[in-house]
């Protein structure tokens, strides 16, 4: 029965903790910090090549591929085959 006053008073503080956070907290709400990816840098003039577009062009449709095959929820091999076939690998 010794532990139930040492609960008891552990409750009292954090009461009071929480309390002294909420007195400190800002009166205006501080509006959430938008989940914006960076802007991409721009590639100097004159040094991108086909490949490179090409390899860009690859990248976002694999990219949403794989997106749309977590929407669909499939997993595992489903997952592999869909996203060949999304993709249009031989």
């Amino acid at each position: 029965m010794r532990s139930l006053p040492a609960v008891a008073l552990l409750i009292a503080l954090s009461a009071l903790a929480g309390r002294s956070r909420a007195a400190t907290a800002p009166a205006t709400p501080v509006p959430p910090a938008t989940a914006h990816a960076p802007a991409p840098t721009p590639v100097p003039a004159g040094n991108t090549s086909a490949a490179d577009n090409e390899a860009a062009a690859r990248h976002a449709k694999r990219t949403a591929c794989i997106t749309q095959a977590r929407v669909k929820k499939l997993v595992g091999a489903q997952k592999t085959a869909y996203i060949k076939g999304c993709i249009g690998a031989p």
